[in-house]
């Protein structure tokens, strides 16, 4: 009998071992890219605070609201971005071209402004400002939402 090569049980149990190892890899890879995403929202909400604060300093005055429409596609993704951006419209001065997030972001961007309120002690607030990261549908982190403001309050 010839004794060259590998016995269907000692194939069997190399797949099973490799399924095992595969099984136990996955979840953890997946959790990675999520986490890597979340950390790729976090830095372009930073980003947003720094430059409406920069605009803030040589205009004293936010930007307007941009990329309003609240929604978790990639085609608000992208109007949105065109919006912040401000890419076809050079009229004016609200914009914020140096925004760029990486190209198949898994998050929307959009920014609120003009969020005054009352303090506790009867004090009108000074206007504010609020970026938004909402991720999209049929990514890992859809549902997802983090928001940043002018005073650097984060939920995330």
């Amino acid at each position: 009998m010839n004794k060259k090569g590998f016995t269907l049980i000692e194939l069997m149990i190399t797949v099973a071992i490799i399924g095992i190892l595969a099984a136990i890899a996955i979840p953890g890879y997946i959790g990675q890219q999520r986490r890597a995403a979340r950390t790729e929202a976090y830095t372009n909400l930073e980003s947003l605070r720094l430059l409406e604060e920069q605009f803030f300093a040589e205009n004293g005055r936010y930007t307007t609201a941009m990329g309003t429409v609240a929604g978790s596609t990639t085609a608000i993704r992208d109007a949105n971005l065109a919006l912040i951006q401000d890419i076809a419209n050079d009229a004016d001065i609200d914009e914020l071209r140096r925004f760029l997030p990486a190209a198949g972001s898994l998050f929307s961007y959009r920014i609120e402004q003009n969020l005054s309120g009352v303090a506790a002690v009867g004090v009108a607030l000074n206007p504010c400002f609020r970026a938004i990261a909402t991720g999209i549908d049929g990514t890992r982190v859809a549902g997802d939402s983090f928001i940043i403001d002018c005073n650097n309050n984060r939920n995330f």
